[in-house]
């Protein structure tokens, strides 16, 4: 069984490096490469992904998960090896109902369709990418389609990003977050909204760097394993335990836009380089979902990074950084500037009580598109009317409409962005656990001291990679299932006192 073992590592570790490869090819499309490589890219991405579909399906890898389940079986579940052979088996199953001709011209045409967006976006030409998005829909359609028995079209979709999650589920966790936090968006949106002024003045994008960046590295971010570079679209990407990256951009008149960005990203990259460094190479180095990753994120930026507590420590550096623009502003005044709350177009620049407004249009209009409901022509003119309706602002073009996210134009339809808000429900349930474990964390950040949390969320969190599903991790973290509760109660409790309300 130990010979057998090895070879299943050999040969994932095999397929690892392959997408790690196409992983650095599609960081530098998105930061470094110049424009004419587009056609080319997106043929060696195709091609890498074909390889590497070909090698992850093989029958012998198969063959091999067979012989070892009854290992496995005498193994306990938490074991290192169950593990890894029971997350390998899942994975398998599902690439084998996936034809590798597919993987590759799937793979071509999103980095076809990312090029097309970096250009229509700054353009606020819609028509521009409209061929390349309707294509998306049809390969996104094909590729659920190779997972028949579903519930909704969208499940074998969202399954991939939020593993056991559902349309259905989806649905009803965001109903009952919306029948709580409607109630406080109306209450803190009929308040006069914050001063924020003091944002948007001229901060020199160097300095805004330098900034970001002694920020994260108290955190934890360990910059002997990353980087950060510039991006339309911020994100983070991993081409090994060893090699996490982050991305960021900046404006000079928008104080916040890169120190948050930056902050969001160091929480996913955090997360990566916590994973126990046995898992290299395997499906186990990975994050449990897309809503357990979008927690590290939201909780580093939101709930630590807009604290009160973070500022009573970082906000005189950040005025020695900036003393012309800030030496007369005062904390309470820029506390409140921050977590600003009002009606917004952008979702990346939305405050946290108006934030999951916006995942929730993309997720309803996500799951028209891949029921027929709703054509790729007609997208603008629905997101504005969605915008105009929930969220009480209309989008004056497409360039802060349809086309603020990358999402449906670099990667699939479907599955794309229920992991946002999953990851605010999830961030602040594990938060309160890490301070029901250690009380003293309030004070060690008013102190720039985030030693007590990151070893915290290393144990219980990041160290399991992909171990367990969401829902076991949950449940190991916190002793109970998914809940909104500690959300929402956190959002009442910080905005209820920014904004005087009882």
């Amino acid at each position: 069984m130990e010979s057998k073992l090895q070879e299943l590592k050999a040969r994932l570790m095999e397929v690892n490096d392959l997408n790690m490869a196409g992983a650095l090819l599609s960081w530098d499309q998105t930061t470094y490469m110049p424009p004419g490589g587009a056609p080319a890219r997106g043929r060696q991405l195709g091609t890498l992904a074909q390889i590497a579909h070909e090698k992850a399906t093989d029958p012998s890898i198969g063959k091999l998960l067979d012989d070892l389940r009854p290992y496995e079986e005498s193994l306990p579940y938490e074991s290192d090896d169950a593990s890894l052979i029971r997350v390998a088996r899942r994975d398998y199953e599902r690439l084998t109902k996936v034809p590798a001709a597919f993987m590759a011209q799937l793979q071509g045409h999103i980095a076809t369709g990312y090029d097309v967006w970096t250009r229509a976006r700054p353009a606020n030409d819609f028509k521009m990418v409209r061929p390349a998005l309707e294509k998306t829909l049809d390969l996104s359609r094909q590729l659920a389609n190779y997972f028949p028995g579903y519930e909704h079209i969208a499940d074998p979709l969202i399954d991939f990003a939020d593993y056991g999650m559902k349309a259905s589920s989806v649905r009803a966790i965001f109903s009952q977050l919306r029948e709580k936090l409607v109630p406080n968006v109306r209450a803190i949106t009929a308040q006069p909204p914050a001063d924020d002024e003091c944002l948007h003045q001229h901060f020199p994008e160097d300095k805004q760097l330098a900034f970001g960046l002694e920020v994260i590295k108290r955190f934890g971010y360990d910059f002997n394993r990353g980087r950060q570079d510039k991006t339309h679209h911020p994100f983070m990407t991993k081409f090994s335990l060893g090699d996490v990256r982050i991305t960021t951009r900046v404006k000079e008149n928008d104080l916040g836009e890169a120190i948050f960005s930056t902050m969001h990203e160091s929480g996913h990259a955090m997360y990566e380089q916590g994973i126990n460094m046995a898992y290299e190479g395997t499906p186990l180095a990975n994050g449990a979902s897309s809503g357990v990753h979008e927690s590290q994120s939201r909780l580093w930026e939101n709930v630590v990074g807009r604290s009160y507590g973070f500022w009573e420590y970082f906000y005189p550096r950040l005025q020695a950084v900036f003393p012309e623009q800030l030496k007369s502003v005062p904390l309470d005044t820029f506390y409140k500037a921050i977590n600003k709350v009002q009606r917004s177009l952008i979702r990346t620049d939305a405050d946290e009580v108006t934030y999951n407004l916006h995942p929730i249009i993309r997720f309803d209009l996500e799951l028209q598109m891949l029921e027929g409901k709703l054509e790729v022509r007609n997208l603008p003119e629905v997101w504005r009317a969605r915008y105009t309706s929930d969220v009480g602002i209309t989008p004056p073009d497409d360039k802060d409409g349809v086309l603020q996210d990358v999402h449906w134009y670099g990667g699939v339809i479907g599955g794309a962005f229920q992991g946002y808000t999953l990851g605010n429900i999830l961030g602040a349930q594990f938060y309160a656990a890490a301070m029901k474990a250690h009380p003293e964390v309030t004070g060690e950040i008013g102190r720039g001291e985030f030693g007590t949390l990151h070893r915290w969320l290393i144990e219980n969190i990041y160290q399991h990679g992909a171990k367990f599903t969401a829902g076991e991790l949950v449940q190991r973290v916190t002793g109970g299932p998914l809940s909104v509760e500690p959300y929402i109660n956190y959002l009442k409790t910080k905005y209820g006192a920014i904004y005087s309300l009882a």
